[in-house]
């Protein structure tokens, strides 16, 4: 099962996923799909916390990628904590920290808390990122390259 190799840590409609040190094409398609699990979840948030993450190369941002895809589609908030400068290079190359949230470390991207529910999703419409309308990032600052 997907959430056996990279745990997920629930707190209200709120995920925290653990990646691991290393993410490339051996084990790209297996974060993807524990990603994608969590959305498809009904998470409000989900942080994917990369902290422990030393290296990531074009094929685990494709990952990260296809869940912030999903994500915008279904109105979950992704968020990324990172420390590895090397990683958030990878992340700026590939366009994903102009996307997502980029946070120094969980506890500041857990900080940012869950998002509110849109009032659009509680009376069954689309929320504003599906309609066309530009979605703003909510939640803390975001690191710079």
């Amino acid at each position: 099962m997907v959430n056996d190799t990279y745990p997920v840590r629930w707190v209200g409609r709120q995920a925290v996923v653990a990646l691991p040190e290393h993410i490339d094409v051996s084990n790209a398609s297996l974060i993807r799909e524990a990603l994608l699990w969590v959305i498809n979840r009904c998470a409000a948030a989900l942080i994917a916390d990369m902290t422990a993450t030393l290296s990531c190369d074009h094929s685990g941002a494709d990952a990260v990628m296809r869940a912030y895809q999903r994500a915008l589609a279904s109105g979950t908030q992704l968020r990324l904590a990172v420390t590895a400068p090397i990683v958030r290079r990878v992340l700026a190359i590939n366009g994903l920290d102009r996307l997502v949230p980029v946070y120094p470390s969980l506890e500041a991207a857990t900080a940012a808390g869950t998002p509110a529910v849109p009032r659009a999703a509680k009376r069954g419409g689309r929320p504003a990122a599906q309609s066309g309308e530009r979605a703003e990032l909510q939640g803390g600052s975001r690191d710079e390259v």
